[in-house]
């Protein structure tokens, strides 16, 4: 395939729509309406339980934070309450940004806002972004959130556990948008009607973030900014971790989630602050069923797609070398094998265009074509 450009303006872009790449339909296991009809059920229950249980550990460890500041004892209550602001809003926005995680309209929007700007990321692009990363998964030049661009590179990959690299981008696009607007990329995903929403939403977070500083520069005291803004850096460990798992060194430029989202089985602590979002090719082929019924689609569909990894670490086990892999060819990544109950890979559609699956099913990595 050659180098990739992954800019939503340039030449990969433009190939995957002449190639008919973004209009192909995408391979789904088969699930029998009625069943999938009671997966898709909404429900408000299992998200205000959630969202009371976590709101609650945050007031309760900011709270302890605060009293025992500046003493080093502080130190744990402010890593557990780092870990709900930078990590479990990103599956709060992820999920409530899909309108699934509550029956209730509003309190999805409430809880996607408030997740957003903890997140650091404006409510009003990114609900179009995720939906074009839905649409066009990990399609080159199309999909605006891929995570691990070829060749990967190592130290931005490892400083970014830290969460800097995503402040520092955060707050000039921020700047933008407040004064300008979307970007001419963004507007290639955001409908024209939102473009003013995208500036509302980030003069809003604007304004949030000044007066944190400007109490922070009054108290002459970083602690405001304990509060607000750098749990995102020190609390992002845990969504980097889990989002790397999502589709590192896997496929990209292809229409089946098999080859290019992974699902990996994750202790009960690591699934309430990614709410079952590990559950990932189950969660790419069904976007609309909520988070808590995930569990049963994965017991449903699993002997149609690749063996689930064991852990996290084991999910790492298999990822890290593929991504060093990546390094000296940049075309290589992960086939799984299926299981003799799954149908085959959809290679049919994936010969015409550079760069994908080869017909291939053996159950060693294989590069793409």
């Amino acid at each position: 395939m050659g180098k990739r450009d992954y800019s939503l303006l340039g030449p990969d872009a433009k190939h995957a729509v002449e190639s008919g790449l973004t209009a192909a339909e995408w391979y789904h296991s088969d699930v029998p309406r009625k069943v999938m009809k009671e997966l898709m059920t909404r429900s408000d229950g299992p998200a205000i339980r959630d969202t009371v249980i976590l709101y609650g550990l945050m007031l309760v460890f900011v709270s302890l934070g605060i009293a025992l500041w500046p003493s080093w004892w502080s130190a744990p209550f402010w890593l557990a309450y780092g870990v709900l602001y930078g990590s479990a809003s990103d599956s709060r926005w992820h999920e409530c940004g899909h309108g699934t995680a509550f029956r209730t309209p509003w309190m999805n929007d409430a809880v996607y806002q408030i997740a957003s700007f903890m997140i650091m990321r404006n409510s009003a692009t990114w609900r179009w972004s995720h939906a074009r990363h839905h649409s066009e998964t990990y399609i080159v030049g199309r999909d605006p959130e891929i995570a691990i661009m070829r060749p990967t590179e190592m130290a931005k990959l490892i400083v970014t556990f830290f969460g800097i690299l995503d402040v520092v981008k955060f707050f000039p696009k921020l700047l933008q948008n407040a004064l300008m607007g979307p970007d001419a990329a963004e507007k290639t995903f955001v409908p024209q009607s939102e473009w003013s929403k995208v500036q509302r939403v980030a003069q809003v977070h604007l304004a949030i973030y000044l007066v944190t500083v400007a109490l922070a520069l009054w108290m002459q005291s970083i602690l405001p900014l304990m509060v607000i803004g750098l749990p995102r850096i020190f609390g992002a460990w845990h969504h980097v971790m889990t989002g790397l798992l999502q589709h590192g060194g896997l496929a990209d430029n292809v229409i089946d989630h098999r080859l290019n989202s992974r699902t990996v089985y994750m202790n009960p602590i690591s699934r309430f602050i990614y709410w079952n979002m590990n559950y990932h090719v189950e969660h790419h082929m069904f976007p609309m069923v909520p988070y808590h019924a995930l569990p049963r689609l994965h017991e449903i569909i699993k002997d149609d797609l690749p063996a689930p990894n064991r852990s996290i670490a084991d999910g790492f086990r298999e990822m890290w070398p593929a991504l060093k892999r990546q390094l000296a060819y940049e075309d290589y990544f992960l086939k799984r094998a299926l299981p003799p109950t799954a149908k085959p890979y959809r290679e049919d559609f994936h010969r015409y265009v550079p760069g994908m699956m080869p017909p291939n099913d053996s159950r060693t990595p294989v590069p793409g074509v």
